[in-house]
């Protein structure tokens, strides 16, 4: 008898209850800014209620006699001239509205556009392709649209492109000033008259512009391949044109060190060819630059970060992997970026210049290095107190001496590693009653 029988329950097992599987939780990943212990605790959610409390805050003292109030008061704004009449909400305090121009007068800003006499117009201004009417409608809209060329176009009469109006307003306006100056000092910093504007240069940069914009894929991967092909054929007929200049003697005034000099420079000439054999067929930077100054000049139009990116990959071109990542990691160094982030001219050129002087000195070390394994080897090898070995004493081989004990021990264990080869092979010892004795280390 058991539990089940005296509480008279079943002797059958209860029915299992199966466990409902649970869906997975699909992970989510810690956002960035958050730290690991406030994600835990909050899941990435925002808050519910402020951080901190309202009465925290800064308010401005306010005085029991002060009454405030908002009413929809009119105001005026100095920025128009046709004195239109608008109204606003104003926050008035113990009935006393602000005073004062509109607040957002201040930002309406406008060009000061050059204005002209009659009399200078016919004496500094006529010009065959434009008449005094063109003239005096074409700065009436540059006036009133902020010299915006391209409304401007929109809106003038006759049919000029933008480059013609952009060229006839700094004409004129340049003209105007030069007339009006007393003295060539005093406007020569002015940018009107210090860089005048080129509207051929600016038709062909729009259009240059426009084709490049428009090129399908097809035409960028035709380009690239005539750009390579273009490459090919400058290096080939450079290095046909390229006279083969030969080496002159170097004469010293002092005879007796001329012949050390002479060698060494070839030992020096050995040793990096036996150190570096793959850098005999590195290709020459400078090679490498020409031909990327050629294949650029064959461009039009092109973006000087572009530029400057080729000139790094000429400069970097006989250089390994490891020495280019090398360099890299140098610019990190310095706090210099890998890319001039304002690439003009002069950054350009100074962030080339200190790669070429980084790989150099990058060069330096690697062939000092060498210089001093090759030293410390042959340090190791010609240690001073020891005679020089001698041909002789390399080439002889070592065979021990049967006459002595050692000999004899010798040639008993080759007979005992022989085995059955031993009578036939080891001479045949005299005829003794006694065993030889074996000698001891201490005989």
């Amino acid at each position: 008898m058991d539990a089940k029988d005296i509480l008279g329950l079943p002797k059958n097992a209860l029915p299992t209850q199966e466990k409902k599987s649970r869906p997975p939780r699909e992970s989510q990943r810690k956002p960035d800014g958050i730290s690991r212990e406030v994600y835990a605790l909050t899941g990435g959610l925002p808050p519910l209620m402020p951080a901190i409390d309202a009465s925290q805050l800064k308010r401005k003292a306010q005085s029991e006699n002060e009454k405030i109030s908002w009413q929809w008061l009119p105001f005026s704004n100095s920025a128009r001239k046709d004195d239109l009449q608008l109204y606003h909400w104003v926050r008035v305090v113990n009935g006393v509205p602000p005073t004062g121009d509109y607040s957002f007068a201040k930002y309406n800003k406008s060009v000061e556009v050059i204005k002209y006499t009659d009399e200078e117009y016919e004496k500094y201004l006529s010009d065959t392709n434009w008449t005094k009417e063109e003239t005096d409608e074409l700065f009436d809209l540059c006036q009133r649209f902020d010299l915006r060329f391209i409304v401007i176009a929109d809106r003038f009469p006759s049919s000029k492109t933008v480059e013609e109006l952009k060229d006839r307003y700094y004409s004129v306006s340049r003209a105007i000033l030069i007339a009006r100056a007393k003295s060539p000092s005093d406007i020569s910093s002015n940018p009107l008259v210090k860089e005048p504007y080129n509207a051929s240069q600016e038709a062909e940069r729009k259009h240059s512009l426009s084709l490049i914009l428009s090129h399908t894929k097809q035409q960028e991967r035709k380009d690239v391949e005539v750009l390579a092909q273009a490459k090919r054929i400058y290096e080939a007929r450079k290095s046909i044109k390229a006279p083969v200049e030969p080496e002159l003697p170097t004469t010293s005034y002092n005879e007796p060190f001329a012949a050390d000099k002479e060698n060494f420079a070839a030992d020096a000439a050995t040793s990096s060819l036996n150190l570096q054999p793959s850098t005999a067929a590195a290709p020459n930077p400078v090679s490498e630059m020409a031909s990327v100054v050629a294949s650029l000049r064959t461009l039009h139009v092109y973006l000087r970060s572009y530029a400057h990116a080729q000139m790094v990959e000429a400069v970097s071109s006989s250089a390994a992997i490891r020495t280019i990542k090398r360099v890299e990691q140098t610019l990190q160094d310095l706090g210099v970026n890998l890319k001039p982030k304002i690439p003009t001219k002069s950054v350009c050129a100074e962030h080339l210049e200190l790669r070429k002087d980084i790989l150099t000195l990058l060069d330096l070390q690697r062939q000092l290095q060498n210089k001093e394994a090759e030293s410390t080897s042959l340090h190791d090898t010609d240690t001073p107190g020891t005679p020089p070995k001698r041909a002789l004493d390399l080439d002889r081989a070592f065979t021990p001496d049967t006459q002595t004990t050692g000999g004899e021990r010798f040639n008993k264990r080759e007979q005992k590693r022989k085995g059955s080869g031993r009578s036939s092979e080891a001479p045949s010892s005299p005829a003794q009653s006694k065993r030889p004795r074996k000698y001891k280390a201490s005989d």
